[in-house]
């Protein structure tokens, strides 16, 4: 049986998401962060580092989503979410995963957690870095709108849906706060306001969100 350690609207939201694509039962298990629960021994336990997600897979226990996302798609390859090994189809899935995982991802992370690169207390510095990171992740933005408008298809490895999109559409979200000079959201570039909204169109993915009870706006 596979089970989900979840909080709504974080990163989880993505393994989710995939998890109703691939169309296998699942047990969604909350890890109530507002109080604490991810950081409890029971947790740390299956992740050491006191963060979300955590996959069990059977006696299988997974941490760091694009991992539980790979481990997902080789196990049920007739979702067909993922190229096939060894093509260069499949190297672009691992380039553009690593990318929203390590640059994009800690660009918005510091964005919403400034507080953690500086020194306590310091939140004229906390500010520096919350506005730097904001435009940071606004550079990175326009490079997956222009990785859409290179290639003129519907999702962003091309003409067929992956465990990206799921990746990229979480991703996105997260900036639907964005305001000011540093960056606009997402939903306002050219390319990804309509491949947000396909995403959106898409089954799995209502239903992810219906089940963490996530609130318009979606994006």
């Amino acid at each position: 049986m596979i089970a989900l350690h979840y909080f709504p609207g974080n990163a989880s939201l993505i393994v989710h998401i995939v998890l109703h694509e691939i169309g296998v039962p699942f047990e969604l298990r909350l890890v109530d962060r507002e109080h604490g629960a991810h950081k409890s021994a029971a947790y740390l336990l299956l992740n050491p580092n006191g963060l979300i997600p955590v996959l069990e897979d059977d006696a299988l226990v997974l941490y760091e989503t694009g991992a539980i996302c790979l481990h997902l798609s080789d196990t049920h390859p007739q979702a067909r979410l993922a190229p096939a090994l060894g093509t260069p189809e499949r190297a672009q899935l691992y380039k553009w995963l690593f990318w929203m995982a390590d640059t994009l991802q800690p660009a918005l992370i510091a964005y919403f957690y400034p507080d953690r690169l500086v020194a306590p207390g310091n939140a004229a510095s906390a500010a520096e870095v919350r506005a730097q990171a904001q435009s940071r992740a606004g550079v990175l933005l326009d490079q997956l709108d222009a990785q859409l408008a290179a290639h003129g298809q519907p999702w962003l490895l091309g003409a067929d849906f992956s465990l990206l999109d799921p990746y990229a559409f979480v991703l996105c979200r997260w900036t639907r706060g964005f305001s000011g000079p540093a960056s606009t959201p997402a939903r306002e570039r050219p390319h990804l306001k309509p491949y947000l909204e396909r995403l959106l169109a898409r089954p799995a993915l209502q239903q992810a969100l219906a089940a963490e009870a996530l609130a318009e706006p979606w994006v």
